[in-house]
Formats: C-alpha cells, structure tokens, sequence
C-alpha cells in the first residue's frame, strides 16, 4: 500500500509527524512522505494518522 500526501490540501497541522515521525516530515511548514516512506500504507499508525488528517490530505493507495 502506497501513502502520499497532497501538499495543495495540506493546511500544516503537522498531526501526522507527531502520529508517525518515522514516515511523515515537514518541508516549509506542511506535510510530506519521507522519501523511500511511501510504501508503508498497510502500517496501522499510517492508516490512523490519513483516517484522522483534519485536512484529509493523506491518502493510501493499492501499489501497483
């Protein structure tokens, strides 16, 4: 499962560096997938912080 995040929908809340530090940073004030992080959407802390992003900007997808 592949996570991104919509850095246009991204409002800077930064819920999801605090829910998983390990996948998600900040680039100038929002959100982002660290590089090489973004096959990591089957981890349940993953799913937890897209299903709870006040901007819904996270989303997981099937990786093809």
């Amino acid at each position: 499962m592949k996570v991104s995040l919509d850095q246009d929908l991204c409002y800077g809340s930064h819920d999801c560096v605090h829910r998983v530090p390990s996948v998600f940073t900040l680039v100038d004030g929002l959100g982002a997938v660290i590089p090489g992080r973004e096959d990591t959407g089957d981890d349940p802390q993953v799913r937890a912080a897209a299903e709870e992003c006040p901007s819904q900007a996270i989303t997981i997808a099937i990786s093809e």
